[in-house]
């Protein structure tokens, strides 16, 4: 059964429809997609489009064509990459949500860490490289260690470590702070 659907709508609870903050280091944005990091997206070609309709961006919405590639590109680069179908519901839908806010290789890295300090000290499968690729081992180490527990302790440590990057992203960069509240609204522990 795939948990796409699912991920995606949740994750739409948290993004924005248009935006062009001037703050965003992802620029230009609709639905969390940024033209930044995702420039040869099809979906701006019909968004430029409609650029010049009255009701622009209230008419992005009603677009067919539009939500298509939206959630396409979505599935693609943001749910498909560590195989989001093999994966419980609880931790499928944490991990499509990170992934589309902070990258997948950081998602990946985020469960890699929280797989590592779920081992019982290599005794359930050894540590693996944290460098953010879902790959064959860490395929592995997810299957065994969802043979003894379930997945709500690995989201429990996504979110920590999610909020946590977070943290350390605004004292870096103080501007950001601005988002403080709409990214801690992802850092669920105990819904989805």
């Amino acid at each position: 059964m795939s948990y796409f659907i699912d991920a995606y709508n949740l994750t739409m609870s948290h993004e924005g429809g248009y935006s062009c903050d001037v703050d965003d280091v992802g620029g230009e944005t609709y639905k969390g997609i940024s033209r930044v990091y995702n420039k040869g997206w099809f979906g701006w070609r019909i968004l430029d489009g409609l650029k010049r309709e009255i009701d622009f961006p209230k008419c992005l919405e009603a677009d067919e064509g539009l939500q298509i590639h939206v959630k396409g590109l979505y599935k693609q680069k943001y749910f498909d990459p560590y195989r989001g179908d093999d994966m419980p519901k609880m931790l499928a839908l944490e991990m499509f949500d990170t992934s589309v806010n902070m990258g997948v290789g950081r998602a990946v890295k985020f469960l890699q860490i929280a797989l590592n300090v779920l081992n019982r000290n290599e005794k359930l499968y050894p540590d693996q490289v944290e460098d953010g690729d879902y790959g064959p081992t860490t395929h592995r180490c997810l299957t065994s260690y969802l043979q003894s527990d379930t997945d709500v302790v690995l989201c429990k440590i996504i979110n920590v470590l999610q909020g946590s990057h977070y943290i350390d992203y605004m004292k870096k960069s103080p501007k950001q702070e601005k988002y403080a509240r709409g990214w801690l609204k992802r850092v669920e522990i105990t819904k989805r």
